[in-house]
């Protein structure tokens, strides 16, 4: 029986909070079960980076966790069979020391025994289990089986007449079963990284066999007899050293991982674990920084902390509206994204020069003639660009089965005179709508609806502008035009990448009160992925 307990140190939560945990995943399971670093390391990455809640900390924007990940009991199952078998195939080819014993053989005397180049070949689990307690995370494998080889040789004495040396060598197989083994790990946060340690550490065979090729009929018993107890302990001895050797290493490989991740040429995710694990007997969970920032650049010191604050109060009513079904939750919210439209907005990326509409006349002064007569007087039948340069950061909402968005931008209109791009005037800008956002056939789909167009000249070098004329029929071809073309496109969809192999399935994702929640199952990319479905909530 293998059993893996996965503590956790308490996390400096707010009694509130603290509560609202012991509440929220008091249905769901968890486990971390980690045996080799190397072969291990992108399944457990993969898991602690799928899982999800909410913790509180004082208002510093780099001590909260903006985006959560929840991993249940189903997801924890699914995780324990990768693990279990990386483990399987990890631990093996395992060597022994070699065991030596002198035994007494009646007729013969003492009859001095060596086993040799004593080698696991291969590990069988044929059983396992996994649940947590609010202690920690426990993986169970019991039932398993062990093959082993190695070399035997004995050599005694004997009289005729004079000493005669006797001695004989071959080899032999060895069949262990019923191998129990038992582990406690702590798993905690130590400067923004999982630290992952050993506890508890032990292993026990109940039955071994060992077959002998070669030799006299008397090599046998006296092996069985001499080397069973030896042979079972240093199978357990050299599977618990191995166990934790792979744990030391593939806790300085958690260590080792950088803590902000390149995401783009500009910008970095802050992948900086904030608190320790939650595990209780439903679930565990764990929380990142998330937020995105720009590359060698240090986050402003004057950001806005009001947006940093009680900014966790709507998960009371989102998690429960999750589905118990789930493998994994991830819970986003709306300051991730509003982190990323920062950096690029900073970065200066929020400008376009237009010089393709749908309706390519109305880049052409002789479109504007009646609305504007001195664009058309000074410049006729002139081609026209738009320099669109978004004026401030654009602001999204998160709410109800929607997303909210205002984007104001400057939009300098150019007039083309031979192969240089007069400006002859500026319009403020400002549009809001709402996107809504689905998940089908493993692909994320939408679709946006226009709110309001609002428009004010900021100046011209062609007289006065009827700016309710222009307003009016550029909400037009944005409302005939532009999006129904935008939708198609969103309606298509973009497909979601595979994952070291494995691809969502059965998916569904929810807005409400600043957080997108996404909660799913995962499947082999070579299986059928099933039916995914969106749903929204009132």
């Amino acid at each position: 029986m293998l059993t893996v307990e996965l503590f956790y140190a308490s996390a400096k939560l707010s009694p509130k909070i603290e509560s609202f945990f012991l509440s929220l995943f008091s249905g769901s399971a968890s486990s971390s079960r980690i045996f080799m670093a190397d072969a291990m390391l992108s399944s457990v990455l993969a898991l602690l980076l799928i899982s999800s809640c909410t913790h509180r900390v004082e208002s510093s924007a780099e001590e909260e966790g903006f985006i959560w990940v929840e991993i249940s009991n189903k997801g924890l199952d699914f995780a324990k069979n990768i693990f279990i078998n990386t483990a399987e195939s990890s631990l093996v080819p395992l060597e022994l020391p070699d065991i030596e014993k002198s035994v007494d053989i009646s007729v013969l005397g003492t009859v001095d025994m060596i086993l040799s180049d004593i080698t696991i070949n291969a590990i069988q689990v044929t059983s396992s289990t996994v649940s947590t307690a609010d202690s920690g995370v426990i993986l169970t494998v019991y039932g398993a089986t062990a093959n082993l080889s190695m070399n035997w040789k004995y050599s005694y004495s004997t009289w005729l007449l004079v000493p005669i040396q006797v001695s004989d060598s071959g080899q032999a197989s060895v069949q262990v079963s019923g191998m129990e083994i038992g582990l406690t790990l702590s798993l905690k946060n130590q400067q923004g990284s999982l630290s992952l340690s050993l506890v508890k550490n032990k292993c026990s065979v109940k039955d071994i066999s060992i077959n002998l090729e070669g030799g006299a009929s008397w090599l046998y018993q006296g092996v069985v007899d001499a080397f069973e107890g030896k042979l079972t302990s240093a199978v357990e001895d050299a599977i618990s050293s191995k166990i934790n050797e792979e744990v030391a290493k593939l806790d300085s490989l958690l260590q080792s991982l950088p803590k902000e991740v390149p995401i783009t040429s500009i910008a970095t995710l802050n992948v900086t674990f904030v608190g320790d694990p939650v595990i209780n007997k439903s679930s565990i969970a764990l929380a990142i920084n998330g937020l995105v920032s720009a590359r060698d650049e240090d986050e402003d010191e004057d950001e806005d902390d009001t947006l940093f604050q009680n900014h966790h109060r709507a998960l009371y009513n989102l998690i429960p509206s999750k589905g118990p079904d789930y493998m994994f939750t991830i819970f986003l919210h709306e300051i991730v994204i509003k982190s990323v439209l920062s950096v690029y907005y900073k970065a200066g990326k929020m400008h376009w020069i237009v010089d393709e509409v749908p309706d390519q006349f109305l880049l052409n002064t002789a479109r504007w003639k009646f609305i504007v007569p001195n664009l058309y007087k000074q410049y006729p039948n002139d081609n026209m660009n738009l320099n669109i340069s978004i004026s401030s950061v654009p602001n999204i909402e998160i709410k109800e089965q929607q997303i909210d968005v205002t984007v104001t931008a400057d939009v300098i209109i150019n007039v083309l005179n031979d192969t240089e791009a007069v400006p002859v005037a500026c319009i403020s800008v400002e549009i809001t709508g709402s996107a809504f956002p689905e998940i089908s056939s493993k692909d994320v789909t939408g679709s946006i609806t226009l709110h309001e167009l609002a428009m004010s000249l900021v100046w011209s070098k062609v007289g006065d502008l009827n700016i309710p004329a222009i307003e009016s029929i550029v909400l037009n071809v944005l409302r005939t035009g532009v999006l129904p073309y935008v939708n198609s496109r969103l309606g298509q969809g973009f497909s979601v990448p595979a994952f070291y192999g494995y691809t969502l399935q059965n998916t569904e994702i929810l807005c409400s009160d600043s957080w997108i929640m996404v909660s799913s199952d995962v499947a082999p990319t070579n299986l059928d992925s099933g039916s995914i479905r969106t749903t929204t909530f009132s």
